[in-house]
């Protein structure tokens, strides 16, 4: 059957209508991003699937992050919302997290008193946003990495599953990373269109595949790193050989002392330097494995292991899967 007829039936039913929500020192690209997906979508089906719109705690112009001012054209309560999407604000520790909540508490409270049938998305640092309603208790959810420890302990009462990506219930959905609009548009456009139509899009608008990784990996992102003696560690231990990777040669690169260095890693992720900078090197391996097709032996090689067989052993020892058997579940077929 022709998509558009499988939807003619539909299309004398109003639009989805979906808030896109706008609050100071929010960062909005996503929502353009989100907006741009469900437009092609309606084109793919024909029909007017879905209407956005952008709303905040009042109508009117908003100052969102790096200096960009983007008109509101409904307030919250206003708008007669079918759903909306949170997106996340720029930030680099729990307690500025902490901050943004306080600052944000009118318009956590206006998200709050929002219907219970109207639907809920966010992403990145939304999550906090969206946890602060109390709509995700007792909902499977997810966060951004970093935030998962002090997200469990403010949040008791969700269902953290940190480990996904991303996590669609009935009525909420959360995604990490900053680009985490993209799984909730993909789930969305499946569940109203289908799931050929969202594969359409993807050749047509040329979107990024969701990433995919082994959970002990989702950590181990350079950018998202929150400490910066860990961001400049990383940054180190990436471009030294494996073997040359030690406590000594790597505090030596970042001038501070050995007991300094262990001290401030195992407090900043529970793992010892050597355990730490393993797990960074063997990262970068799985960078490999899944974006390229370069044999095993060639990329411990690369990365300094002092033996294939070794670089090997330490892979399945982290992820109980062989270099082979990784490749075939995550690489890009």
């Amino acid at each position: 059957m022709d998509i558009k007829q499988s939807f003619s039936a539909k299309s004398s039913q109003p639009a989805l209508r979906i808030g896109l929500l706008l609050y100071p020192g929010c960062m909005p690209a996503g929502l353009f991003a989100f907006a741009d997906l469900v437009y092609a979508a309606n084109r793919r089906a024909g029909v007017r699937l879905f209407e956005v719109v952008f709303v905040a705690e009042q109508a009117g112009v908003v100052e969102c992050a790096h200096g960009q001012s983007l008109a509101a054209g409904e307030s919250i309560p206003g708008a007669n919302l079918d759903a909306i999407l949170v997106p996340g604000f720029w930030a680099e520790s729990s307690q500025q997290v902490s901050d943004e909540l306080a600052i944000n508490a009118n318009l956590i409270a206006a998200l709050a008193g929002l219907q219970k049938s109207v639907m809920m998305w966010s992403y990145c640092t939304g999550v906090c946003l969206l946890a602060s309603t109390g709509r995700l208790n007792g909902q499977k959810a997810t966060v951004t990495w970093w935030l998962a420890d002090a997200m469990r302990r403010r949040y008791p009462k969700i269902l953290w599953q940190n480990e996904r990506t991303s996590i669609v219930n009935l009525r909420t959905a959360t995604a990490s990373g900053v680009n985490g609009y993209l799984p909730i548009a993909q789930a969305l456009i499946e569940k109203y269109l289908s799931v050929e139509a969202y594969r359409d899009l993807t050749k047509l608008m040329v979107l990024p595949r969701p990433e995919r990784t082994h959970h002990v990996f989702q950590a181990m992102n350079l950018i998202e790193q929150p400490d910066r003696l860990l961001r400049k560690l990383y940054a180190v231990a990436e471009q030294m050989p494996a073997t040359e990777a030690t406590v000594h040669h790597l505090a030596q690169e970042l001038h501070i002392s050995e007991r300094t260095l262990a001290r401030k890693v195992i407090a900043a992720t529970g793992l010892s330097v050597a355990n730490y900078v393993r797990r960074i090197k063997l990262n970068q391996a799985s960078e490999r494995l899944i974006l390229t097709s370069v044999p095993a032996s060639s990329i411990s090689a690369e990365l300094g292991f002092s033996s294939d067989s070794s670089m090997r052993r330490m892979f399945k020892d982290l992820t109980a899967l062989t270099p082979a058997e990784y490749r075939q579940a995550f690489g890009r077929n």
